[in-house]
């Protein structure tokens, strides 16, 4: 922890906050403090958008290849850094720290791949119906840019907005959430080793998000907002960017289904369940929320997960051999059990799991339930925990329905040997990611996003840099 910067980065310079204030980084897996950072005010705020403005306009005249090599020596450090990069993770967030190793190398292939796309920015040229004059489209940047990132995947959050934003040549300043400030700060500090000029890249740590950000939208300066969090706090951010109509891409809650049917490939089916709900210990926005699964295979497929779920280890991140780290903190761990006992109020059956273990740290068990009544709470809520609900389905018609009866969009998950129910199934699910046959949607290289309540726009592939780009048409008479 000692190497970690834990000051505000602004104008490239690493500074404290005005009035000295700090807030703390704690251990979820002992409750303990790891350390202090800067804890921002709309006064640092303010100072870190100013930097941001002034290095706009040359850092957008900056060749495409300066950029694309800037993001390919930081991908090349980050991977150098795998283990000290995965270990910062795991004391602040929990996850294991082989999770966190897979997280390093998800994050760094983000500024691997759009150190790529950086010199592929293109524009087009055409004739006009007219016959007499002929359009001319160039891109741009779109400008300054505010991010807001979750404490889920400290790491691969950052770079999955940052990548782009410097591929598309805007400048930024990065509120990373408060639990996880310090993979953001290392984050920092690796571009400016890379050669990311001053000003570029701001990062400001602090717990009054809404001071800190509410101005920054309002003022006219930011032009876009990339936000990944919560639906109700995508909401409001919404309402604060339509004053300087700030150009905003979200990407907010979901409620997973995780449909399996009479003919799917159970050994899939049970693989697939195991990493879409126990990736990052269910904490994700992409985790299967309601395991929709065909009456006849129902017990089978009941009794399978249990299985593997209860034999995983429960710890510590930092120690060898656990599977399961803590949740990011007794609020998280307090939701958990409240929908779980709400479930079991209602009748489900507790399969494996269920129960807080004592003693230090904000640990909960995977978890099985079965016979889940479609009333309880957790079918209409992020779970955001290791926590798998069972209901049993009949026929297509009416799991589809199911699916789809909820506000949120974000990403299902379908098991079946069938091709044509297949494309048939995804088609119909108001979705804006499907996993077929796998229970891992997430790629650097391909457009992360939902619709409904899930969100704008997208992250990652060539959509995620269309984000950072506004279109410009030159209109040219030839005669």
């Amino acid at each position: 922890m000692t190497d970690t910067p834990t000051q505000l980065f602004i104008g490239g310079a690493w500074v404290d906050a005005a009035d000295g204030a700090t807030m703390s980084v704690d251990d979820p897996a002992t409750g303990e403090i790891l350390c202090h950072v800067a804890d921002a005010g709309p006064k640092e705020a303010r100072l870190a958008e100013e930097a941001a403005v002034r290095a706009q306009t040359e850092w957008a005249r900056t060749a495409p290849r300066v950029r694309s090599e800037i993001l390919r020596r930081a991908y090349e450090i980050i991977i150098e850094r795998t283990d000290e990069l995965a270990h910062l993770m795991t004391s602040e967030m929990g996850k294991p720290l082989a999770e966190a190793r897979g997280e390093v190398v998800y994050a760094a292939e983000f500024f691997r791949w759009f150190s790529e796309e950086a010199v592929r920015i293109d524009g087009g040229y055409g004739t006009l119906p007219d016959g007499r004059n002929r359009m001319l489209l160039s891109r741009r940047p779109v400008g300054p840019c505010l991010l807001i990132t979750p404490w889920n995947f400290p790491l691969a959050m950052g770079t999955r907005k940052i990548g782009p934003a410097i591929a598309a040549g805007c400048t930024m300043v990065l509120k990373p959430a408060p639990q996880t400030p310090l993979s953001s700060l290392a984050l920092a500090a690796i571009l400016k080793e890379a050669g990311l000029p001053d000003g570029v890249l701001n990062v400001v740590t602090t717990s009054r998000a809404g001071e800190v950000c509410e101005p920054l939208l309002r003022g006219g300066r930011i032009r876009k907002l990339s936000f990944t969090g919560s639906t109700a706090v995508g909401q409001l951010l919404l309402a604060q960017s339509a004053e300087a109509v700030v150009r905003t891409s979200m990407e907010l809650g979901g409620n997973a289904p995780f449909i399996v049917f009479e003919d799917a490939d159970l050994d899939k089916a049970v693989d697939g369940a195991m990493v879409a709900k126990m990736r990052n210990m269910g904490e994700a926005c992409t985790a299967a929320n309601r395991f929709f699964v065909h009456r006849s295979v129902a017990e089978e497929f009941g009794r399978r997960l249990a299985e593997r779920m209860g034999a995983l280890v429960v710890g510590p991140g930092t120690r060898e051999g656990v599977d399961v780290g803590p949740l990011i903190d007794r609020t998280g761990r307090g939701k958990v059990e409240e929908l779980v006992a709400d479930a079991v109020e209602r009748g489900a059956r507790v399969l494996v799991g269920g129960r807080t273990p004592e003693g230090p740290g904000c640990f909960y068990p995977p978890t099985v339930l079965a016979g889940v009544d479609p009333a309880s709470r957790l079918m209409g809520t992020e779970i955001f925990g290791p926590v798998a609900a069972i209901l049993t389905f009949d026929d297509e018609d009416e799991v589809v329905s199911r699916a789809n009866d909820t506000p949120w969009g974000l990403v299902g998950y379908v098991f079946t040997e069938g091709l044509d129910r297949a494309l048939r199934v995804s088609e119909r699910l108001e979705v804006g990611m499907v996993g077929l046959n796998t229970g891992l949607v997430s790629n650097p290289a391909a457009p992360f996003g939902g619709i409904k309540q899930s969100g704008l726009g997208r992250e990652g592939g060539r959509m995620g840099l269309d984000e950072f780009l506004e279109y410009q048409y030159l209109a040219v008479p030839v005669g």
